[in-house]
């Protein structure tokens, strides 16, 4: 869609303020990095204390933070329609502030139904303020020419783990996990919410005319929204698997606590390096090329490691998360290079809500299967990959702009 004097075309002098993208991507990488820390990455360390600080099991925290991520698929297409509307800033800038309550809340449950709401909340700041939102600001800005600068913000806030697990630790042990709730908290308001403010408002917000021409796009064409909504749900379920579980299956593959915890620790640093190759080599070919290039990584590890044994977890590991840092910027720049920026924000919520359910309930589904299979559960998520590797091959691999 094209509106005169505010066209989307990135090679165009109209647009948003001329700010460097650099600049934009680093300010909106930081704070994707601080609300995946805050939000995401919070129960790995604190379910324990939190569980034990108010008296349930931690399963029940876990199943409240799974509830969150329920909320966040359900709202994300709402979301990404306001996007498409008025732009990212003030809805990223209002997830930072939805967080910080949420954060508040959970800092003073003494009971499970504290738990749950402050967890609804952050569901809801989850939609408001991670990946998915963000992807639409940046195509809301720079339209065809977004799939740079998502590279980008994924290679920043892809130490979200790195930030979040040590700092949660640290301040827990040395305040309270009810201290460290609001510490993040407070990082939100002084930090997330003005970078937040920093990103330029896109053209078209200038042009009443043009936004009001903004419709809703819904699941059309239905053939190539399904098929992608089964690729990020099916790479959605073995991320949400492997999170819970990749230790684990590297024990029953045989190998030692100490290599599988050290195989493991593989994981963050093969997403980064996987996301810098994309972002210095890759980013010249299609986003689908590469994006089949990621479905494939997890089945060559999986298929290492049931050939070589416990020798091959490190393999599996690195392979596996190259893969799955791949898929994360494939699930921002897949949908812009097969249907456009028109929609964008719409698209993408609806594209990643079966994708958030569907790592909702990977951990448990995933843990029965171990349970009963062992390690030939790697087969299940193998599988998945190599079907979701199908449906990329049944998508067609339209030139990208100024490639035709």
């Amino acid at each position: 869609m094209s509106w005169k004097g505010c066209s989307l075309n990135p090679d165009e002098k109209v647009g948003p303020p001329q700010r460097s993208r650099y600049l934009v991507v680093a300010t909106l990488g930081t704070a994707q990095t601080l609300a995946w820390a805050s939000s995401y990455y919070l129960p790995a360390i604190l379910a324990g204390p939190i569980a034990a600080g108010i008296g349930v099991p931690s399963s029940w925290v876990f199943g409240a933070f799974s509830g969150a991520l329920l909320i966040a698929a359900f709202a994300g297409p709402a979301v990404g329609r306001l996007i498409d509307r008025h732009g990212g800033r003030g809805v990223l800038a209002f997830s930072n502030i939805v967080l910080a309550c949420g954060l508040i809340l959970l800092a003073a449950a003494h009971g499970a139904a504290m738990l749950c709401v402050a967890w609804a909340v952050l569901g809801v700041g989850m939609a408001l303020g991670l990946y998915d939102a963000g992807f639409a600001a940046l195509t809301a800005l720079y339209g065809t020419g977004a799939r740079g600068p998502i590279t980008g913000i994924t290679l920043l806030a892809g130490f979200a783990s790195t930030v979040s697990w040590p700092l949660s630790t640290l301040l827990n042990d040395t305040l309270g996990w009810r201290e460290t709730v609001l510490v993040w908290a407070a990082l939100n308001i002084v930090i997330g919410l003005p970078l937040n403010l920093l990103l330029p408002v896109p053209a078209h917000i200038a042009h009443p005319a043009a936004r009001n021409a903004t419709r809703k796009i819904g699941w059309r064409p239905y053939r190539e929204m399904f098929l992608l909504a089964f690729v990020f749900a099916a790479a959605w379920f073995v991320t949400g698997a492997m999170a819970a579980h990749l230790p684990q299956l590297l024990e029953r593959a045989g190998a030692t606590p100490f290599a599988a915890i050290a195989a493991a620790a593989l994981v963050g640093p093969a997403q980064v390096a996987a996301r810098l190759v994309e972002f210095l080599l890759m980013r010249r070919g299609h986003p689908l090329v590469s994006a089949r290039f990621a479905a494939a990584l997890h089945p060559i590890g999986a298929a290492v490691l049931l050939l070589v044994g416990p020798p091959a977890a490190m393999a599996f590991a690195v392979l596996y998360g190259a893969g799955n840092g791949l898929l994360t910027i494939a699930r921002g720049t897949v949908p812009l290079a097969v249907f456009g920026p028109d929609g964008y924000g719409e698209r993408t919520g609806l594209l990643g809500a079966p994708a958030r359910a569907a790592q909702a309930f990977a951990p448990l589904l995933f843990g029965v299967l171990l349970d009963a299979m062992g390690v030939s559960v790697i087969y299940v998520s193998a599988a998945l990959c190599l079907a979701a590797l199908a449906a990329l091959f049944c998508l067609r691999a339209r030139p990208e702009p100024g490639r035709a």
